[in-house]
This record gives structure tokens, sequence and C-alpha cells, in this order.
């Protein structure tokens, strides 16, 4: 019945729009940013019309019922209730993880990150004058893990004043136990870090547990957490421009405060507050018609790979949109690779090198679209790879 009621099947065109993401080539298919090809509730366009019916759009602040949108939805969808007093609007999570660090770190204090990692995380700190301190995550047997003795010493560094954190990680698709979580913010509160908690993808988490939302750790490590959400990934919303800030100890938020409204990005335009109450008060149904969706899409993909490109491994997170592809046996140069699918095929994928680490040998490909968009990409992929292979085995 929820398949039925919302159309995963037909893409919005947005070919010849503002889209940043179809900005691309005749025949070109761009499967590379993390945005969806699905149209979004139509409980949030329902609402986003209304409020444009109005016809009158001055100067906006959040009310209550924004903040508790917010909190009924953690507790409805992750089972953790942030009280409302915690809670800050802000323009987006990047905006917000720049003003934090700005404001809660000094000019060339180190911010610590796990790499491979979302590469807007690097801008936010180098863009600012502050270092970008890495705690690679270890990877083996096609899976990646927390290098719990390097995180600790670097955290202990005199210079380590943030940790930014991706829960659930971009590009890997990995969602952190409780208990890692837990141990993260106390090693955290240790060190005396500041744990910067990135969580947009939290929603996506599409088999077994749930995430842990930072503001859901428990004990004296609280008051130095700092979660941000939005429903932005989870309703393809992204140009709403909202997110929240939610902030559990009262000296910490009045920095953060201090810090988005010195940057003036700390207030909405006229569709983000109703835009957010829609999708966090009506949007729990189409969400599991969306995860119901991906994992059909997800089954599809890596069947396919499996079958049909073997010198590609999936590395199989349990969350976001987004496939991680170790392209190791074929390049140690993923940007290079990416460049040549995008020439001979017109598949246009995330080069793995922006991420850092081992990013390198990996690919990322966004799986939320159609089957038949998915279907398409797949075939340019095992098209485009079989060419690299034959041009490989000519040079030799």
């Amino acid at each position: 019945m929820m398949e039925n009621k919302y159309d995963f099947i037909n893409a919005p065109d947005r070919r010849q729009t503002d889209s940043v993401k179809w900005a691309v080539q005749a025949g070109e298919l761009p499967m590379s940013l993390a945005d969806m090809d699905f149209k979004t509730a139509p409980e949030i366009i329902a609402a986003l019309k209304e409020k444009i019916s109005l016809g009158c759009f001055g100067y906006e602040w959040p009310r209550d019922n924004y903040f508790e949108a917010v909190a009924d939805w953690y507790e409805k969808e992750h089972n953790q209730r942030p009280k409302t007093e915690w809670m800050l609007f802000t323009t987006g999570v990047v905006p917000a993880i720049s003003a934090i660090v700005r404001r809660v770190s000094q000019i060339g204090d180190n911010v610590l990150v796990q790499a491979p990692v979302y590469n807007i995380f690097y801008n936010s700190i180098e863009n600012n004058g502050r270092h970008v301190l890495s705690s690679d995550l270890k990877f083996a047997d096609n899976e990646y893990h927390i290098d719990w003795q390097d995180l600790a010493a670097k955290l202990a560094q005199p210079l380590t004043s943030v940790m930014i954190f991706c829960n659930p990680h971009n590009p890997i698709g990995k969602v952190w136990t409780q208990a890692e979580v837990q141990h993260l913010a106390d090693l955290c509160y240790q060190h005396h870090v500041i744990l910067l908690s990135d969580e947009i993808h939290g929603d996506l988490v599409r088999n077994g547990e749930d995430y842990t939302p930072a503001f859901a750790v428990n004990g004296e490590s609280l008051t130095q957490v700092i979660s941000l959400v939005s429903p932005s990934k989870t309703f393809n919303v992204a140009a709403l421009h909202a997110a929240t800030i939610i902030v559990p100890d009262a000296n910490l938020r009045a920095q953060v405060n201090r810090g988005i409204n010195s940057d003036e990005v700390a207030e909405p335009n006229l569709l983000a507050i109703p835009g957010t109450i829609a999708a966090y008060e009506q949007g729990h149904e189409w969400r599991q018609a969306l995860l119901t969706q991906l994992r059909a899409n997800f089954a599809y993909a890596t069947d396919f790979i499996a079958r049909e490109i073997s010198s590609i491994q999936v590395v199989s997170g349990s969350a976001t949109y987004l496939l991680w592809l170790n392209v190791g046996q074929l390049s140690s140069n993923s940007s290079e690779l990416a460049a040549y699918l995008r020439q001979e095929t017109g598949l246009v994928l995330a080069s793995g090198n922006v991420y850092r680490g081992n990013g390198s040998q990996f690919l990322r490909i966004n799986l939320a679209c159609p089957l038949t968009m998915l279907q398409d990409g797949l075939n340019r992929l095992k098209t485009g790879i079989n060419s690299w292979l034959t041009l490989c085995n000519t040079k030799k």
C-alpha cells in the first residue's frame, strides 16, 4: 500500500533548471551529488503551496511549534526526545559547522575528522585557518573501523579543540553503535574537545540498529556535544535551507548561538519553517516508503555489481543512499577512473579522492533514484569498466 501511495518511479526532469546535480551535458547521467531524484513528500509540497498562497513574506522566526516538531520526530523515529530548549534554528548543517568552528576554536587549532569523510568538512576547517587532523578509519576485510588508540592520542593533543563526527558516516554509510558514540563522546569530554556531530543522514538507516544521536549520550560527556540535524537529505529539501542545532549544555549553546547569529546563518527563509514542520509532523509514512525503495535499489545494485562487475567490491554500510565502491583492483587514482567513466559513458560519479584517507581507491554512487535510472547507471558503469580493463590490458 505504501509503495502505491507515493511515486518513486517517475523522476522530475531537472535538466535546464537551477539544479546543481543536473547541470550536465546532454546524455550524461549524474549519480554523484547527494540529493535524490524522487519527488519530495506531497505533504511537504502542500504545506509550501499553502505558504506561497499567503502572498506576503516578511521576516520570520521559528516559534515553539517548529522545535516541538523536531522533538516529536526524534521521539517517534529514533526513540530519543531532545529538549526543545536545547535547540537553535540554522540555515544549514554546513553553515552551522563553519560558524561553530569559528566560534569554539582558535586559528591554528586542530579540528579532528575521520577520513575518508565528507569533503566539505575540510573546507569548513581549512578556510577558517584551522588544521585538519585526521584519525583515519582502519580498512580491513572490506570494512571500516575506528582506530581508538590513534583517536585518543590525537584528541589528547593540546591544539585539538573540536572533532567533527559524521554520524552516520558519509561516504562509507556506516552506522556507529551506541557504545561507539558513547565512548567517542567520553574521550572528547576527557580531552576537553567539543564533539560536533553531523547527523544529516540519521533518518536514512536502511537496516540493522538505528543511529545514536550525540545529544543522547549519557553522563558528563553530554556537556561537550552538539548535534546537527535537518530534513534536507531525508526529504530532498536541501534548498529549503533549514536545520536544527541541538546543544544540551547551556553555556556551549550560548556560544553557538552567538556564532550563528554573528555569521547571519540563524534566520529562516519563507518556506523553511512550514516545510520542516510538515516533514517532521507528516512525513513518517513517506520516510518508510522511501526506505523500502532504497532497500530494493541497494539489493539490485549490490547483486548487479557482484554478478556483472567482479573487479569492484561494494562496501556495505547500512545507512545513507550512497554506495561506496572499492575500485582498488582497477586504479589507485579514482578521480582518473571517474573522469574516464564520464568521458566514455556519460556516467558522473563522485571520486573518492576528495574524501581523503584511502578514498583514492573508491567511487561513490548515489542510488536515490527510480529503478530505471539506476539500471541505466549500472549498465553505463559496466560498459565503462569493461572499456577501462581493455585499455589497461592493451597498455600491458
